[in-house]
């Protein structure tokens, strides 16, 4: 079953927003199909629970396509938006609702309407936001700000998360009420590493697609480097192997893209001759490679005898994560994988809101 799923006109997308491709050929991917196929005409409520990069947007869209629902598919990502105009954005304002709003303008549930609202990366939603948005969903109305009259909606709501939800709760970070709201439909799209199947379709597509973009008479591929896009990790999902088909195409010779031609990330090449050895490096089975390094360093700081160890090992990490996003909260909580509002508390935890560092937070 090589259906591909692919969001309107593509080329209007910026490289590594999302993923731009979607293919139901590996067994894991097709049972996803056949759920969503089940769930779309019924007009429940969906959450979409996946990695970043794995087409959670695309399986919202065909749950859409599916619906029969008359209005448009609106795609929101709750992580984009400032704690302060999120409201604006979800529910609309009225003029002089606060400075700056010189007009009136609908929401994005309004402008839904009939329609399918995909709120992506659900979990970022600020807690005063999720009470707001429960009572929405309850009352099937919205209320503009600066206004008191409710404009009743009706719009099918599609959630998407790359988080624990469950975990998000039980930490006090998302509201138990709004959890059990969205979790009425539970589609679980796995990560391009749990549906190998699913890699050729998708390569085979990408290079196509990129064929033409660059004008090339013709796009192949080399056997190893064949294999080694197959034996590939892919931690960024579909996301990462288009950019790595794009790239690989732009450096190759006249299409033909060879292994030398692929930009792979080097800690999720395939390792198992590493594990597997228990030569050189003793019975820890290679424990002293870079991959390794990270127990060794734990068992260190034990040796310490540092007073707080996991806190001084969560900031320490969250430190990292924060000066490797250069300073965005967004981006820090996506490579943690957890949601902003937890990332938020972190860095207030440990200062990192302070002076210059929410001035770098602010986009």
């Amino acid at each position: 079953m090589d259906k591909v799923l692919t969001l309107p006109d593509t080329g209007a997308y910026v490289l590594s927003i999302r993923a731009k491709a979607q293919v139901f050929h590996d067994p894991a991917s097709v049972k996803v199909l056949e759920t969503v196929d089940l769930v779309a005409p019924s007009g429940a409520t969906v959450l979409i629970i996946g990695d970043t990069g794995t087409g959670k947007e695309l399986l919202a869209r065909h749950i859409h396509e599916k619906s029969g629902r008359s209005g448009p598919f609106v795609a929101v990502n709750c992580g984009a938006f400032s704690e302060n105009l999120i409201e604006s954005e979800l529910f609309g304002h009225e003029a002089g609702a606060f400075t700056g709003a010189q007009g009136a303008r609908a929401g994005w549930f309004e402008a839904a309407q009939h329609g399918t609202l995909f709120l992506d990366e659900i979990g970022d939603l600020p807690l005063a936001m999720q009470v707001k948005l429960l009572r929405v969903i309850q009352e099937r109305q919205v209320v503009r700000l600066g206004s008191r009259r409710p404009v009743d909606i009706d719009v099918r709501l599609v959630t998407a998360t790359n988080i624990d939800l469950a975990r998000a709760v039980e930490a006090g970070n998302f509201r138990r009420d709004l959890y059990y709201r969205l979790n009425v439909a539970v589609v679980r799209l796995p990560s391009l590493r749990e549906r190998p199947g699913d890699i050729w379709p998708l390569l085979r597509h990408f290079m196509e697609t990129y064929r033409i973009k660059l004008r090339l008479d013709k796009a192949d591929i080399s056997p190893d480097a064949r294999q080694m896009l197959l034996d590939y990790e892919w931690p960024g999902n579909i996301r990462e192997l288009e950019n790595v088909i794009h790239y690989a195409l732009i450096v190759s010779k006249n299409g033909f893209i060879q292994s030398g031609d692929l930009r792979l990330h080097p800690s999720s090449a395939p390792t198992h001759a590493v594990n597997g050895n228990h030569g050189a490096n003793g019975a820890n089975g290679g424990e002293k490679t870079d991959g390794n390094l990270l127990p060794i360093a734990i068992r260190n700081l034990f040796d310490t005898g540092h007073p707080a160890i996991y806190e001084h090992m969560e900031e320490i990490l969250v430190r990292q994560a924060f000066a490797r996003c250069n300073g965005n909260q967004i981006k820090t909580a996506a490579l943690l994988g957890i949601s902003r509002n937890v990332v938020r508390a972190l860095l207030k935890r440990f200062g990192l809101l302070s002076g210059a560092g929410r001035r770098a937070t602010a986009g």
